[in-house]
């Protein structure tokens, strides 16, 4: 067996382990809105005392949840909002939700993202020169847009050529707004019952149209491309 195959295979049987174990302590239990509202005096206390502690202990909470894709990082966001005060907790949240996220493309794209360029690059070849030309726009219209699923645009641009650093920072930059929102709704936090309290139409369409915004210079491109052809 190769070397780097059997590297994989020991990144897999640690993250199915990890996996596993989460599944077996219940752990997604922790992070339901109702558990953690029942925490929240016990919690002020806490920061009170011990508040860098507390932002360190927040931050790598936040890095576990997003990188293992546990449901929570909604009401972890609320949270945060309601300790730490909405622009601290988007600081902490978007350090947290940035690194888990790519942790997550980074493991991907080693595990399986390298192979599917390598196998099948001439069927790619197309696709790969639109993503090298727009591949950042797209990407930050993935995350403004909050009707796709925070781990698929995590998991499938690892399939691409896109650069890490592409999307480390349209990742930072894009769940800018989605962040500040719900931590501004954490202020309230003790008399929230369901997440469905906090997205209106309004900010969806909001966030809609920010999205569509970052693919007008694609738009632009393409039409001036096709008006001198």
């Amino acid at each position: 067996m190769k070397k780097s195959s059997l590297k994989k295979l020991v990144l897999i049987f640690l993250i199915l382990s990890i996996l596993i174990f989460i599944k077996y302590l219940d752990i997604f239990h922790f992070f339901t809105l109702e558990n953690i509202k029942s925490q929240r005096e016990f919690l002020l206390e806490y920061i009170q005392d011990e508040y860098i502690t507390s932002v360190i202990s927040f931050i790598f909470i936040y890095i576990f949840v997003t990188a293992f894709s546990i449901p929570g990082a909604t009401v972890l966001t609320l949270l945060g909002g309601f300790l730490f005060l909405p622009l601290f907790a988007t600081i902490y949240v978007n350090i947290g939700a940035t690194i888990g996220a790519s942790l997550i493309f980074l493991a991907a794209r080693y595990l399986i993202g390298n192979w599917v360029q390598q196998k099948y690059s001439e069927r790619l070849a197309a696709f790969n020169r639109e993503i090298e030309k727009h591949g950042k726009n797209y990407l930050l219209t993935l995350r403004l847009i909050p009707i796709f699923p925070f781990f698929l645009v995590n998991l499938l641009p690892a399939m691409t050529k896109i650069p890490f650093k592409t999307f480390f920072w349209t990742t930072s930059l894009g769940i800018i707004p989605g962040t500040f929102v719900y931590a501004y709704a954490g202020r309230q936090f003790g008399s929230i019952n369901s997440i469905n309290e906090i997205f209106s139409i309004k900010i969806f369409v909001a966030f809609t149209l920010l999205g569509l915004m970052t693919l007008v210079p694609v738009v632009l491109k393409r039409f001036k491309k096709e008006a001198f052809t």
